[in-house]
């Protein structure tokens, strides 16, 4: 099976003499997420409308799947699940209307809509809400219906445009656990986000845009380690307190790492100077210690730091 891709190729858009994105050029390939992040007007929406043909380029060209969304639209898009900001539902509608709508537009064998159909309503946990009107629901779960919406035919590259914006703590949560499930399912994901926390949480990759540049792309773990000076810093959760002082010395002593700090009974901050590819082994190790590690991740204040000096070097 073929890995889903995205990319543009010197991707440039300007409205009179305002430049909002400046000859972008990237590449995404593979099974994972992408957390396209950057500031309010840093040119995000406009690369997604860009990419899925909302709106025309000024220069360069767009491809999903090595096929030109320019050239070859409806092609290009038949494998594209699409979430550009909110679009409003009819409230008189419940899910299950909404969504065969959407797969009569697609295309969808009837004999498969109602499957599928009960699977993506299952997948954005709203199945229990399906014959339900749509104007009686919150926000958060009015989103929900709208990323089942882009899921429905089952497409293989799927892109959101900051779908957890304006939703409440809850409403957040629940979306951030819908698009980790998301990325169970073979695809390719490119998600635009100006939420630090949101790209740490469910994000295997970012790429960072301002004023219309990409100033980078890398794995976290990379972009951590390249930008942050020093050791990468990476948070250790746990499932029940750290039990002695001793077992914080053990992981201390473990091999790539560099300083161990206890920052809550069930949290411990590292340094490491193991590399991306330490980072199984370490993981490995720290299991061995039965500690209950139950996570393994880049904190929000290293790529907040990162985040703020490049964005103050392009200024």
């Amino acid at each position: 099976m073929t890995a889903p891709t995205i990319e543009a190729t010197g991707l440039t858009k300007r409205f009179g003499n305002f430049t909002a994105l400046d000859h972008l050029e990237l590449k995404l390939e593979g099974a994972k997420c992408v957390g396209f992040l950057g500031p309010n007007g840093a040119g995000k929406t406009t690369t997604l409308k860009m990419l899925t043909d909302m709106i025309f380029p000024t220069a360069g060209e767009c491809f999903i799947n090595g096929i030109s969304v320019q050239a070859e639209r409806k092609v290009a898009l038949a494998d594209a699940g699409v979430l550009i900001e909110s679009p409003e539902i009819y409230p008189s509608l419940t899910p299950r209307q909404a969504l065969q709508m959407i797969a009569d537009l697609r295309g969808l064998p009837a004999r498969d809509t109602k499957g599928r159909i009960d699977e993506v309503l299952s997948e954005v946990k709203m199945a229990d809400w399906a014959d339900k009107r749509v104007g009686r629901f919150s926000k958060g779960m009015k989103q929900r219906i709208n990323i089942a919406a882009a899921l429905v035919h089952d497409p293989d590259v799927v892109i959101l445009d900051e779908p957890a914006t304006g939703l409440d703590p809850r409403g957040m949560a629940e979306v951030r656990d819908i698009v980790r499930g998301l990325k169970k399912r073979n695809r390719l994901i490119f998600m635009s986000s100006h939420i630090l926390q949101e790209v740490v949480d469910v994000c295997d990759e970012v790429a960072l845009i301002d004023k219309g540049k990409l100033l980078f792309y890398d794995t976290l773990a990379n972009v951590t380690s390249k930008f942050a000076g020093g050791n990468p810093t990476i948070d250790v959760g746990l499932a029940r307190p750290l039990g002695s002082e001793s077992a914080l010395q053990d992981i201390g002593a473990l091999p790539g790492v560099t300083s161990c700090t206890l920052l809550e009974p069930k949290r411990i901050r590292l340094r490491f100077n193991g590399g991306p590819d330490g980072r199984e082994q370490l993981l490995a190790s720290l299991v061995e210690l039965r500690i209950g590690v139950t996570s393994l991740s880049e904190p929000v204040s290293a790529l907040e730091e990162i985040y703020l000096k490049q964005i103050e070097k392009g200024d």
